[in-house]
């Protein structure tokens, strides 16, 4: 199993190769063994934290036959078959910077109940988040919405009542930020970060 050395001004570039092959091998060769390396690094910790086995799944893009992907990830989930369907963590790449997540998207079948109990306790969400997190409606764009600033009822509300809703909580960290270099720096803010997720993810076992 690899280890985590930290991230290199190159590996943000990959998002620049045109061609789908060819921006796919420097992912397969480069970004998604070092993903990989975080999430294993983390599945123990993550599992302790939750009370769930998490399981290790990095993104393949097997569905893409033309574009090339803007994003890549890998994803921490109670199943070895898969995670979309399941609350779950994901670690990820865009081009201008990384990611953090807890997720629950579109393929979710608990995502109405989820929003129910995400209402009941919007107070002590509001407050327990740090500022400095940032919410997401669509893990496809890397646009984000910063806590602060976050109308939660209404994020609430579209994950209850829209088909292709989702909800995403975490944090991102520009790709210049001296910390990416430094793998025990890093792995210690993945800890960190999703220490406090996991308050989102005991939310998913109340109901």
């Amino acid at each position: 199993m690899s280890t985590f050395n930290g991230f290199t001004q190159k590996d943000f570039d990959v998002f620049t190769i045109s061609g789908l092959d060819e921006r796919m091998e420097a992912l397969r060769g480069n970004i998604s063994p070092k993903l990989e390396a975080i999430a294993n690094e983390l599945a123990p910790t993550i599992t302790a934290l939750t009370g769930d086995e998490m399981f290790v799944h990095v993104a393949k893009h097997a569905r893409r036959t033309k574009n090339p992907p803007n994003d890549t990830w890998a994803a921490l989930a109670n199943s070895k078959r898969g995670y979309k369907k399941l609350p779950h963590f994901q670690i990820g790449l865009w081009e201008t910077h990384l990611f953090m997540w807890f997720a629950v998207i579109y393929e979710s079948p608990i995502k109405a109940d989820f929003a129910k109990i995400l209402k009941t306790n919007e107070s002590q969400i509001k407050s327990s988040i740090p500022n400095d997190y940032v919410w997401s409606t669509d893990h496809t764009k890397p646009a984000v919405i910063h806590h602060k600033e976050a109308d939660l009822h209404s994020l609430f509300d579209r994950l209850e009542n829209v088909k292709k809703a989702e909800i995403l909580c975490g944090i991102t960290i520009d790709r210049q930020d001296p910390i990416l270099q430094d793998p025990t720096a890093f792995l210690s803010k993945c800890e960190q970060t999703f220490t406090t997720l996991n308050d989102l993810y005991q939310l998913t076992k109340k109901f």
